[in-house]
């Protein structure tokens, strides 16, 4: 099974060549039906802009998690549909742009006419148009633009004076229903008889299309789902396999993820993310132990695809600058500061990368979960600063967080914790960032607040191996400073190159060994929109964490190997909501041991679904 699915690995590629040549043909007349067909059910508006995945946001927006990239936006009740108007078979947009198309014909089209009813188009000379400006201008009538104004001097179709029409009749009403009648001269009731004869149809065809619009909108507003709330989801399905080092362990497995994330602004400007996800994706036995090579949606699941909370968090702005964020649940640095990684930041999504190292800097899986942090932007300027504490102590699953409880070194300021600051520079084509981390981890190191591995060898997390029923020994606890640089250039608007690097000074308090140098670096090339839009291609090489100063820990399999990470996938773009990943990792010196063979293998070919 394993060679069936290397082969078929390797064969994507003529594969995918043969399906852009076909997709590329229609590029011309390629259209993103989400922009013309979303219809909110939220009622919210002025949310500020996330990411744009659901799953995936740009850095510096709102929300740096994937699942937080939907923009809620007010129900929009507009005039629509022609005469044939039926509630019953045609769509509130179909009846917008269909009545946009209405009644326009070019100026050279138009013979000599000698009633109003035979226009098309009714121009600024007409008697018509003309008397509806002076009623407009004498009584204060609003024809319905946007930008309140009768534009006098631009021809309208019949149903756009027919709107302006009817919205006199309705404001003399109004001034004769309150006892002011004598406000309205005769003359200009004759004028509004008359012109009601002349637009009789197109005035029918008005009210019939208002009073079938309100009464969709009753029936949206009774089965909608929340007035401030909307749901964004991910769906992973994975068919990977790992055909080097402990290959004998390991089977072709198909694996999944699901996350479902409940986005809720209350004033347009907030957002309170509450996420669930359940997944049965297990890791690979590799060379060392390690996590090299860990993939995205291995991140975030307790495996059996049981149902948790794996995210809660409150987004809020304090004037047009500072952006504050607090997390309650699984909290993680680059919620919150930006990571300079170009296109291959995908948020731990399946939009991206295949692994979680490709994606930035491991100097952000330093610590996570609940507390505080905020980003302050001023122009091209990000400072970033934030604490989460986790409480975390080895035994987590990895992607999980152990939950903050009030007992001795598990509580918010007494247990695992870790603070980031940062400031960067991004202009859009170029970002870089400098990060420092302080943290006191009882886990791993590189954990993401679960308490497990997330990144790089078992040394580089403080581990020195296992005990006879194959769980993690445990770890002293470790003082954390670490230093680190990101950043990134695009060539051209599609073309991105990027590169971090860190390093990591990690005390094991009372092991007696002193502390140990980590380091860790990688950079990568992506191109957006290779061969169709929406496709990405990525090529990324690094060096995953590792000890750099092994010879002091005496341990005869530890060795001063650097575990090289070499990473290339495609994702193609089949639809705006599904995407197919193919991709390879390769692992060299995997888990910088001298045992047995140290390379790893994982191929992959990914399916993800975005709603």
């Amino acid at each position: 099974m394993s060679k069936f699915l290397l082969k078929s690995l390797l064969f994507s590629p003529a594969v995918l060549g043969a399906a852009l040549a076909v997709s590329s043909s229609a590029m011309a007349a390629d259209t993103k039906v989400a922009e013309a067909s979303s219809v909110d059910l939220g009622g919210v508006s002025e949310l500020v802009q996330l990411p744009e995945s659901a799953l995936a946001p740009a850095s510096g927006d709102l929300s740096n998690r994937e699942l937080s990239t939907i923009k809620p936006e007010p129900i929009s009740v507009a005039q629509a549909a022609p005469e044939s108007f039926s509630p019953a078979n045609t769509s509130t947009l179909d009846q917008i742009n269909r009545y946009g198309r209405e009644g326009r014909a070019s100026a050279n089209q138009m013979g000599q006419v000698t009633s109003v009813s035979q226009l098309t188009d009714v121009r600024p000379t007409d008697w018509a148009f003309q008397a509806l400006q002076s009623l407009v201008e004498r009584y204060g009538c609003i024809v319905g633009y946007p930008d309140r104004t009768y534009r006098g001097n631009q021809a309208m179709t019949r149903y756009e004076f027919a709107a302006g029409l009817n919205a006199c009749m309705d404001r003399v009403n109004e001034l004769i229903a309150a006892g002011t009648a004598d406000l309205v001269r005769k003359e200009d009731l004759a004028v509004l008889q008359r012109l009601q004869e002349e637009f009789a149809a197109e005035l029918a065809v008005l009210r019939g299309r208002v009073d079938a619009l309100e009464a969709r909108t009753a029936t949206l507003e009774k089965q909608q789902f929340s007035t401030t709330t909307k749901l964004a989801g991910e769906v992973i399905f994975a068919v990977t396999d790992e055909f080097l080092g402990n290959a004998g362990t390991n089977n072709t497995v198909f694996q999944n993820r699901v996350r479902l994330a409940l986005n809720t602004s209350f004033t347009g400007k907030d957002l309170l993310v509450t996420r669930l996800a359940a997944g049965n994706a297990d890791l690979f036995s590799i060379p060392g132990g390690g996590v090299e090579g860990i993939q995205t949606f291995n991140f975030g699941n307790t495996g059996g695809n049981q149902v948790f909370a794996d995210w809660v968090a409150y987004f809020f702005p304090i004037g047009e600058n500072l952006q504050f964020y607090i997390p309650a649940i699984a909290g993680l640095h680059y919620d919150y500061a930006p990571t300079f990684s170009g296109y291959f930041e995908a948020f731990d999504g399946g939009t991206g990368p295949l692994s979680i190292f490709a994606q930035r800097n491991p100097i952000y899986l330093i610590g996570g979960g609940s507390g505080a942090a905020a980003t302050f932007n001023f122009g091209n300027i990000k400072i970033s600063g934030g604490y989460l504490a986790d409480g975390s102590d080895g035994s987590g699953t990895a992607g999980t967080f152990a939950a903050n409880v009030p007992s001795a070194k598990f509580g918010l300021f007494n247990g695992s914790y870790a603070a980031l600051g940062q400031i960067g520079f991004d202009t859009g084509n170029f970002g870089i960032g400098f990060t420092y981390v302080n943290a006191y981890r009882r886990g791993a190191i590189f954990d993401a607040g679960s308490g497990l591995p997330s990144s790089g060898t078992l040394f580089a997390n403080g581990f020195f191996g296992f005990d006879a029923a194959g769980n993690l020994l445990d770890k002293f606890p470790t003082n954390v400073n670490a230093y680190g640089v990101s950043g990134y250039f695009k060539l051209t608007p599609t073309i991105s190159i990027n590169a971090f690097g860190s390093y990591i000074n990690a005390d094991d308090i009372g092991d007696g060994f002193g502390a140990a140098q980590i380091w860790t670096f990688g950079g990568g090339v992506a191109f957006a929109d290779f061969g169709k839009k929406g496709n990405l291609l990525g090529l990324f090489a690094g060096v995953e964490p590792y000890v750099g100063n092994p010879a002091q820990y005496g341990l005869g399999n530890l060795q001063n190997k650097m575990p090289i990470h070499l990473e290339g996938f495609y994702k193609f773009q089949l639809t705006d909501n599904i995407s197919i990943t193919p991709g390879i990792i390769y692992i060299i010196n995997a888990g910088q041991s001298s045992v047995g063979d140290t390379n790893a293998l994982i191929g992959t070919l990914r399916t993800t679904f975005t709603f």
